[in-house]
């Protein structure tokens, strides 16, 4: 194999890839990056077994060479080094030339490194994928159904099914749901093409946060296709797979109250600095918990102690109270988080009771909702 390819395109490419490379894994092979050279152009796969990564870089692009093909092949090169010395080449043109037992040279400039590479026919094959069930969403959209919930997946292993955001297409609608069983987040979404048969799967947290990061700026479409086992993503000339989790996700519909007590509609961004203020006093504190209080004339009282530091307490102009009064107390990293997730300027709230969860939404648009159980302190 051997080739010669503007430095940018294999950078940018080579950045997507590692993000599917854990130097932790057992398979020893999959601490590397595949590289296979055709007429078309070099494809880059990088894998961790959960996670699997390829990039495609064409020969043109825009009517400009990106590559210039000597002789094809493939070869499995260390990751982590391979991203080292490409990322500090001192020039735009680098050559890369396999030779006999999988020696590699990386030209650029006055530099050349000899790389010892891997045999390409031990890394594992790309899943088959039968693309029946698959649909397309707008790439900022997916981008906000990832920010609105991943937030909320579990980070305790003892249920794993938690780890991971529930997404459920049925009747033209998709359904995103996660939840640590302290709080949920839940994003619906009309989307025109859904598979007529309904589906329901478990997305890992982890596959969803490093996706969003592939999806960067992006205003193409990404088409989604699904399988029992796996979910890919294809974003431009990238494929992202993931293994979905196995399990039955809770039916977290029913955490959702149908009547409440109290209504509040509240500016967001003075809410948010607001508790971000009184958590200074309880962020030492195992819970970081803060008081929510109601009062007369459309105020509610925000306020926190310690028993080390001291007290705080500051009244926030609410747009209306309606209902009961409001006595309770919430973790102030959960309402901060769910109010940072609607990004809205005003929110409602809105109160089961004493000590039922409450839920958290934007005046103008159902779409996204929050919730969060209460802490008992009173």
């Amino acid at each position: 194999m051997k080739f010669e390819i503007m430095r940018d395109h294999l950078m940018m490419a080579l950045n997507d890839v590692m993000k599917a490379v854990s130097q932790k894994t057992t398979t020893p092979i999959l601490t590397g990056i595949k590289l296979d050279l055709n007429e078309s152009g070099l494809k880059m796969t990088g894998s961790d077994s959960d996670i699997t990564i390829q990039t495609f870089i064409p020969t043109e692009v825009d009517g400009d060479q990106v590559i210039r093909i000597i002789e094809e092949g493939s070869i499995v090169l260390q990751a982590k080094v391979f991203h080292e010395i490409i990322r500090k080449l001192p020039t735009s043109d680098v050559e890369i030339e396999v030779r006999e037992q999988h020696h590699t040279l990386i030209r650029s400039g006055k530099s050349e490194f000899d790389l010892l590479g891997l045999n390409s026919s031990d890394y594992p094959l790309l899943p088959e994928v039968q693309e029946d069930q698959k649909f397309t969403i707008p790439a900022d959209l997916l981008r906000s159904i990832i920010r609105e919930t991943v937030f909320a997946v579990s980070t305790q292993e003892s249920r794993p099914v938690l780890t991971g955001v529930h997404w459920l297409a049925k009747d033209g609608d998709l359904v995103c749901v996660a939840t640590d069983s302290h709080r949920l987040a839940r994003r619906k979404t009309t989307l025109p093409a859904l598979p007529a048969e309904s589906y329901s799967v478990v997305i890992p947290g982890k596959s969803l946060n490093e996706l969003s990061k592939i999806i960067g700026d992006s205003t193409d479409d990404v088409e989604i296709v699904m399988t029992k086992q796996l979910v890919l993503f294809k974003s431009g000339d990238v494929l992202f797979y993931s293994r979905l989790l196995e399990g039955n996700y809770p039916d977290t519909s029913r955490l959702i109250p149908a009547e409440f007590k109290t209504d509040v509609i509240i500016n967001s961004r003075a809410l948010l600095s607001a508790i971000d203020r009184a958590s200074l006093l309880s962020r030492e504190e195992r819970n970081n918990i803060v008081r929510f209080t109601s009062l007369d004339g459309n105020v509610v009282e925000i306020s926190s102690s310690s028993p080390e530091i001291g007290k705080v307490e500051e009244e926030v102009a609410a747009e209306s109270i309606e209902g009961e009064e409001l006595k309770l107390s919430f973790s102030a990293k959960y309402m901060m988080d769910a109010l940072k997730a609607i990004d809205a300027s005003e929110v409602k709230i809105q109160f089961a009771g004493a000590m039922r969860p409450f839920i958290l939404k934007s005046v103008h648009d159902e779409t996204n909702l929050q919730l969060i159980l209460p802490v008992r302190t009173y």
